[in-house]
């Protein structure tokens, strides 16, 4: 297979010392937001396409030059999606659009896994498309996992949204080490290969409706694991 793009200067062997994680569907349970979309739409499905076209619009925004944070853009691609069906929501829908975001729970593999990488010497930072707010706790916190990791970073702080490459590192230099240090773990094939271009170490995390996007010039991760746990003991000697 040929591989168009930037090199990946690491050793083969090299294993990395910083662990970044995506937050959302990686590590929170997105699924947790079905009965929002059954009430609303009267289709839980409307949450995958929902998320799709929040991604989609992201990353138009990050491209075409202008920001919008993560959250407001979810209430606008919802009002987006309700007027494509003939339906209007009221201010109650968007908040507790925004609460149900604010408080997904952790799928269950990921204390453990988080647990034993840190145990074996693995610094553990975030990096996600998710607003963070001084004055309200992180979807993270809200979930019990904020003290495994010794960061939590935004997009908020460029103000473009993943995959572009100066997010990824940034959050290298910010921790002090040179990107193929890093290996971003992501639940999404776009964030892994955005990491990879920014010179990192990548490992997809293959939860339900997630696969490895697999053809010729495609960047593949450099580990694949269905779950948290599954990833640690791929890490972990």
């Amino acid at each position: 297979m040929s591989t168009t793009g930037p090199p990946n200067t690491r050793d083969a062997g090299d294993a990395p010392h910083i662990l970044v994680f995506d937050v959302n569907e990686t590590l929170l349970d997105i699924d947790s937001l079905q009965p929002y979309f059954e009430e609303v739409f009267g289709d839980a499905a409307t949450l995958r396409t929902w998320f799709a076209e929040l991604v989609l619009y992201s990353m138009t925004l990050t491209l075409s030059g202008y920001y919008l944070d993560f959250f407001a853009l979810g209430r606008a691609t919802m009002k987006m999606i309700a007027t494509t069906r003939g339906l209007t929501l009221e201010d109650d829908d968007m908040r507790a659009l925004e609460e149900g975001m604010r408080a997904m729970p952790a799928h269950p593999d990921v204390e453990p896994g988080l647990r034993r990488l840190r145990d074996h010497g693995y610094r553990l930072v975030t990096l996600t498309n998710s607003p963070l707010r001084a004055d309200i706790p992180t979807p993270l916190d809200n979930a019990g996992l904020g003290t495994y990791f010794e960061r939590q970073f935004t997009v908020d702080a460029l103000k473009v949204f993943k995959p572009a490459p100066q997010l990824y590192q940034r959050v290298a230099a910010d921790v002090g080490v040179a990107p193929p240090e890093c290996m971003m773990v992501a639940a999404h094939t776009w964030d892994v290969i955005g990491a990879r271009g920014a010179g990192m170490q990548t490992a997809l995390i293959t939860r339900p409706g997630n696969a490895a996007l697999v053809g010729d010039g495609i960047p593949q991760p450099d580990a694949v694991a269905g779950t948290i746990v599954e990833l640690a003991d791929q890490l972990v000697d």
